[in-house]
């Protein structure tokens, strides 16, 4: 059964040739807020703006257009190590301009933090070339719901005030495997790789 794509709009897709990354994908009920945050997002928007197809948590991005079965590899040899990770949000949330992104901002819980600093270290003894990467201090787990670069400031301030808040007693989920994604022609490809 075919999965899902992450991202269709055109524009996006060509935006990403040559990248790959580590995504998971929610299915329950954090996917069910996404879905419900997304559209109530589009309601507070005077236009449309470019968004994910469907919601995800990217753990990891590369660039390694000639390298893609070494990422692939890497990531197969972290996610046989890996316990299941529990999502859970916590907010409503934005990445501030020049990103201007609107997010559903995930808790740090303790396997979502031991993910992301255990596929830390097994990537630091390779020279795979990683994008957009923070320390993990720094990193801030989310799902994107809206890219709203193309807004004035005015309006990127004043949807984030009407968007931004708290949630308490978020949606959770536990995911127990990964997908591994990439962009080649302006076409997304993804392969499913179980943890443990």
């Amino acid at each position: 059964m075919a999965v899902e794509a992450f991202m269709t709009d055109p524009d996006q897709l060509a935006s990403l040739n040559g990248q790959q990354y580590v995504v998971l994908r929610p299915s329950q009920a954090v996917l069910r807020f996404y879905d419900v945050e997304k559209q109530a997002l589009g309601t507070k928007l005077s236009r449309t703006v470019p968004s994910p197809h469907t919601g995800h948590v990217t753990l990891r991005g590369f660039a390694e257009s000639d390298r893609v079965p070494e990422v692939e590899e890497a990531v197969r040899a972290w996610a046989k190590r890996q316990e299941p990770i529990l999502l859970e949000v916590e907010g409503i949330d934005g990445f501030p301009p020049p990103f201007s992104v609107v997010i559903a901002r995930l808790a740090r819980t303790s396997e979502l933090v031991g993910a992301y600093g255990s596929l830390t270290t097994l990537l630091d003894e390779t020279d795979l070339v990683r994008i957009g990467e923070l320390p993990l201090d720094q990193w801030v787990f989310h799902m994107s719901l809206a890219y709203c670069s193309g807004l004035s400031e005015a309006d990127w301030v004043a949807l984030l005030a009407l968007a931004k808040r708290e949630v308490f007693r978020g949606p959770s989920e536990t995911i127990s495997e990964v997908e591994f994604v990439w962009y080649e022609d302006s076409v997304e490809h993804s392969e499913v790789i179980p943890f443990g």
